[in-house]
């Protein structure tokens, strides 16, 4: 575990060397769970956008897109639950004066009971060696019983406790299980008590004439909200969909793990409406067509797993989570939610409008029931950075290189004179003139080439272009692949040909409609 917490170390400051992810605020020391995205990670992140929104606008012909305002009215946070229920339960140790999620607690310590489970396998795997069995291992170790043993009975205390929202049990579980607080190391706890993560403010010029308003804690209500008017302007059939990209806001209490929990984040949400009845079958369909998307950027199908919720939402009767493999475990990157007819209902509810949509072959109308699937932006960056991070030893020298899919890197090509004088810095512009208006290219011309080489595997650049005195002669250039560091001489009028393809978002698309 302490290798995977140094490579997850490792990669933050990585970000922040060659210009991915900044604190915010740093040269005021900063402001907690708020960050930058740099030159490169703004590159990065914005290719990510653009593979996801095409892949829901151009894959789908009943997929299109709108921009919801940030601001809302304020019913609109009533009707969909947020102003009452959108809550964490909070607990503070009276030592450290620190506060922290108490369901978060628990589920470190489930966390802790399951290492202890995974460590007694570990060993008996060494001990075993080939002949090992794990699942009759896990299934007959008396250790091992035992440690399941417990973690069940906690899980489903911590369960019954979640679901009925019941905060005195949340603080017996945490006393009963001698969780103590990290930084005092004492049980010296309070109450628990209910925390809303909505920020608020103000809108109006007089105080007292001041509308309180929120800060929107997801995207999805803005969609929800336009489905009327989207479906008529655009005479839109059931099923369809309507995708959004923007910033949410939670005042995370345990916000951590760098960009992975943020106070000001981004989201690409696609809310997708059906018949009713249709829901299980939709939402089986999106689960794959989801993962698909996840899969094609090529870090490998072990990387990822479904993760069905146990606790529903009471609006949803399915939920499942995209888990990708961080350097600190499986950890959600995207959520597929059926969420029947709550919102379009409440909001019916709460503004007094109809909400339906009239089936010209039935000939009834009806409040379409949806399918979510919302993906956060800076997690998905995270885990793209996390699964394209490696360090690797070439003749003697370490070499770490982003081996990100090309398609979604910051620079395409780099151009690179051999030596910055004799007419090379002069025909590297000519080529940067030829592939600019297609690629996102960089000329660099400081240090060795080999120095320039490892500057740009560390940003994740797929290809470079050496101009040398030959290219003055025969206009060739020695093109070397990021991940091979394999080179071959080119013609200059060849490289669209050979890099055009990889590094286009619609080898991407491609790849996801033929698997």
């Amino acid at each position: 575990m302490a290798n995977q917490e140094d490579v997850f170390k490792k990669l933050v400051s990585h970000c922040k060397e060659y210009g991915f992810v900044f604190p915010s605020s740093e040269i005021y020391d900063g402001l907690g769970a708020v960050y930058d995205y740099g030159q490169n990670g703004v590159e990065l992140k914005n290719n990510i956008k653009r593979y996801w929104w095409e892949a829901m606008t151009k894959l789908h012909e009943n997929i299109v897109g709108i921009d919801a305002a940030i601001f809302m009215h304020p019913t609109v946070w009533k009707a969909s639950g947020h102003v009452d229920a959108f809550n964490d339960p909070l607990i503070d140790n009276r030592d450290s004066k620190k506060r922290y999620r108490a369901d978060v607690l628990i589920e470190e310590q489930l966390a802790k009971i399951e290492d202890k489970i995974n460590k007694e396998v570990e060993k008996a795997r060494k001990r075993f060696g080939e002949a090992f069995d794990e699942a009759q291992f896990r299934a007959t170790n008396g250790r091992v019983l035992e440690y399941q043993t417990k973690w069940n009975a906690l899980h489903q205390r911590y369960s019954d406790a979640m679901n009925k929202m019941d905060l005195d049990e949340l603080k017996q579980i945490i006393l009963d299980e001698e969780i103590v607080c990290p930084i005092s190391g004492t049980r010296n706890w309070t109450d628990v008590r209910q925390f809303n993560l909505m920020f608020s403010t103000e809108m109006g010029s007089t105080a007292d004439g001041a509308m309180k308003i929120y800060l929107r804690p997801e995207t999805a209500q803005g969609i929800f909200v336009n489905y009327l008017n989207v479906q008529k302007s655009g005479r839109m059939k059931l099923p369809f969909g309507i995708a959004q990209i923007g910033k949410a806001f939670r005042n995370e209490i345990v916000a951590r793990q760098f960009i992975f929990r943020m106070r000001e984040f981004e989201q690409m949400e696609m809310q997708f409406f059906i018949k009713p009845g249709t829901e299980l079958d939709w939402f089986a369909k999106w689960k794959k067509t989801r993962l698909a998307w996840h899969k094609a950027l090529g870090f490998g199908d072990l990387m990822y797993r479904y993760h069905d919720h146990e606790k529903l939402a009471h609006y949803a009767n399915a939920a499942t989570d995209i888990e990708f493999n961080m350097p600190f475990g499986f950890k959600e990157v995207e959520g597929i939610h059926s969420r029947t007819n709550f919102d379009l209902s409440q909001h019916a509810k709460y503004s007094g409008k109809k909400i339906e949509y009239f089936d010209p072959e039935t000939r009834e109308s009806y409040v379409p029931y949806v399918i979510e699937t919302s993906i956060g932006v800076d997690r998905m960056f995270l885990s793209i950075m996390a699964g394209a991070y490696r360090e690797e030893e070439v003749n003697g020298e370490r070499r770490v290189v982003l081996a990100l899919p090309p398609a979604l890197a910051p620079v395409k090509v780099a151009i690179l004179p051999l030596v910055n004088k004799d007419g090379l810095p002069e025909k590297a512009e000519e080529i940067l003139r030829e592939l600019r208006y297609d690629y996102t290219c960089q000329i660099e011309v400081k240090d060795s080439i080999g120095k320039r080489y490892r500057r740009q595997d560390a940003i994740g650049t797929p290809y470079c272009v050496t101009v040398d005195g030959q290219t003055l002669e025969d206009n060739t250039v020695t093109l070397r692949f990021r991940d091979t560091m394999e080179q071959e001489r080119v013609a200059i009028a060849d490289l669209h040909k050979i890099i055009g393809d990889s590094v286009n978002i619609s080898s991407l698309l491609r790849k996801i409609e033929n698997d």
